[in-house]
C-alpha cells in the first residue's frame, strides 16, 4: 500500500490536537481526480472541524483541508475536463492537509496566469463562498451598498475586491487601524473599526446596506437587520459569536428584508460544479488579468500546522494562511 504524509485530528480540541500521520494515497473514483498537493489553504471551517463542530460529509475524507493547489496525477473514469500533468486549484470535500487529495474533476479550476501555486491554493474556498453568497444568494448589483464584516479575513479581502470590481459601494468592518487600512487599499470606501465605532450608525447614515455578508452572528444579527436598507438582504455564512439570538421579525415584513445564508461543504457536487463554472467565466479572467488577487498573510510548512491554526485563531492575520505541502 502506497502511503502519504497527512495531518489528522486526533480528538476534538485546540490546534495541539493536529498531528502528522501516514495514510493511504487516495484513489480517483468516477468523475474524480487525484492531486499531488503543493499548497493547502487554511480556513475557519478547518478549525471548526478540528474543534468537533463541523463534521465532514459521510463520503468525505476525515482529514482537514477544503482547498488546495497542485498537479493532477490521476483521473478517474468519466473525466475529460482535466488531464494528468495539469496544474489546478480545487475545492475539496476534505483531505487537503496531505500530500495527495481526491476531489471531483468539476471542482477543479486552472491556476490563473501569473499566479503561483501558493496564491492559487487561496482561491477555491473563499471565492466559491463569496460568489455563491454575495452575488447569487445576496444578488448584489452595481451601485448597491455592500457591507462585509471581517473585511481583513480571507473571505473579507475577497468580497471587497469582487464587490468593488462589479460596481458596488463597499463598506467593511475590521478590528484595528492596520486592518481597516488594508480594507481601504483593496477597494472599500469606508472601513469601520468595530472596537471604536458603530457600523449600524455608519450604514444608516449612508441609507442602509443593500447586502450584508456576516460570519459573526450572535449580537450582530439584530444589529445587521437595523443596518440594512429597506428591501436589504442579510447573508449569513458563519456564527463565530453563536447561532441563537432573539430577533424582532416584524421588520422583515414591514421593511421587506431577506435573511439567507449557506454553508459550502454539505452542498451537492452538482451545486459546487455550477459555482465553479460561474467562477471560470466571471472571475477567473479577472484573476488572470491581475485585476483582483488573493491577499496573502503567511506560509507554514505542513509540519507546523499547529502554528498555522494558532495564527488563524489569533485573528491577527490579514488575508490567507497556507500550508506548504510539497
Amino acid at each position: 500500500m502506497v502511503t502519504m504524509t497527512a495531518v489528522e485530528i486526533t480528538e476534538p480540541g485546540g490546534p495541539e490536537v493536529l498531528n502528522l500521520t501516514h495514510r493511504p494515497v487516495p484513489q480517483a473514483g468516477h468523475g474524480q481526480v487525484v492531486i499531488r498537493v503543493a499548497y493547502a489553504g487554511v480556513n475557519r471551517p478547518d478549525a471548526l472541524q478540528r474543534a468537533g463542530l463541523y463534521n465532514p460529509p459521510p463520503t468525505a475524507s476525515d482529514l482537514p483541508g477544503l482547498e488546495a493547489s497542485g498537479e493532477v496525477v490521476d483521473v478517474g473514469p468519466g473525466v475529460t475536463s482535466v488531464r494528468p500533468g495539469d496544474q489546478v486549484c480545487a475545492l475539496l470535500p476534505g483531505g487537503g492537509y496531505a500530500e495527495y487529495a481526491a476531489t471531483a474533476a468539476a471542482h477543479c479550476l486552472p491556476v490563473p496566469p501569473n499566479l503561483s501555486l501558493k496564491q492559487a491554493a487561496c482561491l477555491p474556498e473563499t471565492f466559491f463562498t463569496v460568489w455563491s453568497n454575495v452575488f447569487e444568494r445576496g444578488g448584489l448589483k452595481a451601485g448597491e451598498r455592500f457591507l462585509v464584516h471581517g473585511g481583513s479575513s480571507g473571505i473579507g479581502t475577497t468580497a471587497i475586491q469582487l464587490a468593488a470590481h462589479f460596481g458596488a459601494r463597499v463598506f467593511a468592518t475590521a478590528g484595528s487601524e492596520q486592518k481597516c487600512r488594508a480594507c481601504l487599499d483593496l477597494g472599500a470606501e469606508t472601513a469601520v473599526n468595530y472596537r471604536e465605532d458603530d457600523f449600524v450608525a455608519v450604514m444608516r447614515a449612508e441609507g442602509g446596506a443593500n447586502v450584508i455578508l456576516d460570519m459573526v452572528g450572535g449580537s450582530y444579527v439584530p444589529r445587521n437587520l437595523n443596518a440594512l436598507a429597506d428591501d436589504g438582504r442579510l447573508v449569513q455564512i458563519a456564527f463565530l459569536q453563536g447561532a441563537k439570538v432573539e430577533v424582532n421579525f416584524a421588520q422583515l415584513m414591514t421593511r421587506r428584508l431577506c435573511m439567507t445564508g449557506s454553508t459550502l461543504r454539505p452542498q451537492s457536487d452538482l451545486a459546487k460544479a455550477r459555482i465553479a463554472e460561474a467562477l471560470r467565466s466571471q472571475v477567473w479572467p479577472l484573476l488572470g488579468a491581475g485585476k483582483i488577487s488573493p491577499v496573502m498573510d503567511s506560509e507554514f510548512p505542513l509540519a507546523e500546522v499547529v502554528q498555522a491554526h494558532a495564527r488563524m485563531e489569533s485573528s491577527e492575520h490579514i488575508g490567507k494562511i497556507v500550508l506548504k505541502v510539497a
